[in-house]
């Protein structure tokens, strides 16, 4: 247990640091902007000395996160969405909307920027999928079709059909993606007036 405290308050400073670079903010804004001397905040982001929680409280308030997010905590059983977001090593950002065991589940996926030319990697596994595009422009290969969604299009699958999907040389795209491992599907329970 103790090893954990340790780990989870040496990481504290480093982060703190990455936190204060992103904003490009100088030691000495971010001393005016707390209160905490800027010694004490080079001392804190160089891991040369352990954070309080008075100085935690005002620093995760200017940097706009939650101190669960400064000290990167373990969860604790709090039912409520935490929305981390999963970094991929091709690029992409997987948001995770939902957390429950089982039945299916949504993310969010926003994608880099691909290339026209690139070979897609299909793949199967079991499962259905729902997709809707926010904004962008997604290439959706399946089976023998290769399609483009735009913003507003979706499309619905078994994941057992060779598939693939990616941005186009067009710039990034971000999707939701409801996904039922278990092959659910999602049921629309209301559509529109055929006249309308």
């Amino acid at each position: 247990m103790t090893h954990d405290v340790d780990h989870t308050l040496n990481a504290v400073g480093p982060r703190l640091k990455r936190l204060r670079l992103r904003r490009d903010v100088t030691l000495v804004d971010l001393a005016e902007q707390t209160g905490i001397s800027a010694s004490t905040l080079s001392r804190l982001e160089a891991g040369l000395r352990r954070p309080t929680l008075e100085q935690l409280l005002p620093l995760a308030r200017v940097h706009g996160v939650t101190l669960d997010e400064l000290v990167d905590a373990p969860p604790t059983g709090d039912p409520r969405v935490n929305l981390r977001p999963v970094a991929s090593a091709d690029g992409a950002t997987i948001l995770p909307l939902t957390r429950r065991p089982g039945g299916i589940q949504a993310y969010k996926f926003i994608l880099p920027e691909g290339k026209d030319e690139q070979e897609p990697q299909l793949r199967t596994h079991d499962g259905y999928d729902w997709v809707y595009v926010l904004d962008g422009t997604l290439r959706l290969v399946l089976g023998e079709h290769d399609l483009i969604l735009k913003p507003g299009e979706a499309a619905e699958f078994d994941t057992r059909t060779p598939h693939w999907f990616g941005a186009t040389g067009t710039g990034p795209v971000e999707f939701l993606s409801l996904i039922g491992k278990q092959g659910q599907r999602a049921h629309i329970r209301a559509a529109p007036h055929p006249g309308r």
